[in-house]
């Protein structure tokens, strides 16, 4: 299966307001929460492996079912070591895909490629209507560092929760009540923009309204639907 295993069905770029989120649906906005890959990054792991392996390889390696890639990922952004992390996939699935899993490691950088179009602007855009924007991702602590290097965009919120350092992630509660009390928000005008239907399921559960992102341009339409005055399309 390629992907995260447990992904449920929601549609994109609608805003959720489920279960205990429901109590805040149509409240003003005055923080929206990011994470990273594929909202505000490309994170794109075959690019990392195109010089090296055949497309069959990157396939096989990209499903779950065979490699236990997404797991090795899980376990990374839970605050497991690279080298824990490794280990793990050696003796679950063999060397073939340990090996591989080294091999992106090592060249992680080439997996980010590049900036979401509209996201910068955006980001910058809210900031300006006095709207606080910050970040939740699941990222390995190890890895981490490269990208925030890499990717200034990263480096232009107010603050970030970062998986691997707290020793937890998302979909699961805590990690998102952490984020509250560290950012120093409440849940009632908070927005989490995320490209996993599960974490949007997460977010709701703490409060937070959420939106599972696609397409930037509907996400600039729904937060302006949303009261937030920023610049509409012209």
């Amino acid at each position: 299966m390629k992907g995260w295993p447990g992904e449920p069905d929601m549609d994109y770029d609608v805003m959720v307001a489920q279960g205990e989120a429901a109590a805040n649906a149509g409240k003003p906005v005055t923080d929206v929460i990011f994470d990273f890959g594929n909202v505000l990054i490309y994170w794109d792991p075959a690019a990392v492996l195109v010089p090296r392996y055949r497309q069959k390889t990157i396939d096989q390696f990209l499903d779950n079912d065979i490699s236990g890639f997404y797991d090795s990922c899980d376990m990374m952004d839970g605050g497991a070591t690279i080298a824990e992390s490794v280990d793990w996939m050696r003796r679950t699935h063999g060397d073939k895909w340990a090996d591989i899993l080294e091999y992106y490691i090592a060249n992680f950088l080439d997996s980010l490629t590049g900036i979401v179009p509209g996201a910068r602007v955006l980001v910058n855009d809210l900031k300006a209507a006095g709207v606080r924007v910050w970040g939740l991702s699941n990222w390995d602590k190890e890895l981490f560092a490269e990208a925030e290097e890499q990717c200034d965009i990263l480096r232009e919120l107010d603050g970030k929760i970062v998986s691997g350092f707290v020793g937890m992630r998302k979909p699961h509660k805590d990690i998102y009540e952490r984020a509250l009390q560290e950012f120093g928000i409440t849940a009632e005008g908070a927005v989490f923009i995320d490209d996993k239907a599960m974490n949007i399921v997460g977010a709701n559960e703490a409060g937070i309204r959420g939106v599972r992102f696609q397409d930037p341009v509907k996400l600039r339409e729904l937060l302006i639907a949303a009261g937030v005055d920023i610049p509409a399309l012209q």
